[in-house]
């Protein structure tokens, strides 16, 4: 008897490895998934100038990082307090006008550079309510009056519109990992909401459609339809429990990693828990020769997956 409807994932067409160098953006739950790349040593970059939710927002963050433009002072709001940026993380403002536009430009530089090196590239899109100002869509409304703004809810075709530019021109030669975030916007209203994500997964089937070089992963139908359930919620009923952001990796690594990848996953997390593990005597030799195992474990894995951290750790008292 079967009391829950699991969802099969096909492998996808283009799977990541660890040679390949990645860019994630989006919504919180891009960071979710980002996080546990990072953990697993893949080379990742996340987010660079902020959380972004909507999905005109990230376009504009796209087309920001391949035009890399520095961000100028006039572009940055003053509300007495701090100066910030539409386009821009609440991270970023400061106090200081000069610090909050170098932290900018930074973010921005880093995105630029993450964007060329970038093989694949993961977009989460998480809501299709959008908050414009002067008729152009703002990434964070940083706490500014509502009367600022006007909200609506974007349409599927000018969402694919946006994002047709980008796969045609800055992206035609990058692979593309497409999600909607599982996170529900209850501040949105829950039929609103349901309305956003539909709008959000049509626009992902069409984009999916019109270009070869985009995938589809069901991260919001894992948790929706497959988990289904509150206690998959975290206490605010709206993101989903760490044991959901599990069980969307489990089932991300065998639709998403080539094979060598799912081959050495255990392993590089094994060394990885290791070398977060603190011995009641570092400086015993029974602790000394674990340390050397690690760091034999660790040549012999490829050279692209990143350990320094952890040889370091390693090798302060391997000897």
């Amino acid at each position: 008897m079967k009391f829950r409807t699991e969802i099969e994932i096909a492998p996808l067409a283009d799977r990541i490895g660890y040679q390949h160098r990645l860019l994630a953006i989006g919504s919180c739950f891009a960071e979710h998934i980002a996080a546990k790349l990072t953990e697993a040593k893949f080379r990742i970059a996340t987010n660079p100038t902020g959380i972004l939710f909507n999905p005109l927002s990230i376009a504009e963050a796209l087309h920001s990082y391949a035009k890399c433009e520095p961000v100028r002072q006039e572009e940055l709001q003053y509300d007495g307090e701090l100066w910030f940026h539409y386009g821009f993380h609440g991270s970023f403002a400061d106090t200081d006008a000069a610090r909050a536009l170098e932290r900018m430009n930074t973010g921005r530089k880093v995105g630029a550079a993450a964007l060329e090196t970038a093989d694949f590239l993961l977009l989460t899109f998480g809501t299709a309510w959008v908050y414009e100002r002067n008729g152009r869509p703002v990434a964070n409304c940083h706490r500014q009056p509502a009367s600022e703004f006007i909200r609506r809810r974007l349409t599927v075709e000018e969402i694919v519109a946006a994002f047709d530019l980008l796969f045609d021109g800055s992206l035609a030669n990058k692979r593309i990992l497409l999600t909607v975030s599982p996170v529900r916007h209850i501040g949105d209203g829950l039929a609103e909401n349901a309305l956003s994500k539909a709008i959000l997964r049509v626009a992902a089937a069409e984009m999916e459609a019109r270009h070869a070089n985009v995938h589809y992963f069901p991260a919001y139908e894992i948790v929706t339809d497959d988990l289904r359930d509150y206690r998959f919620y975290a206490d605010d009923l709206a993101h989903p429990a760490p044991q959901a952001v599990e069980y969307i990796w489990e089932k991300f690594t065998a639709a998403a990693l080539d094979d060598e990848a799912r081959h050495l996953l255990p392993e590089v997390e094994a060394l990885v828990t290791a070398a977060h593990h603190r011995s009641r005597n570092p400086h015993s030799e029974a602790h000394r020769e674990f340390c050397r195992k690690c760091l034999a474990r660790i040549a012999a894995l490829p050279a692209n997956i990143d350990f320094t951290e952890e040889k370091r750790d390693f090798e302060h008292y391997a000897d």
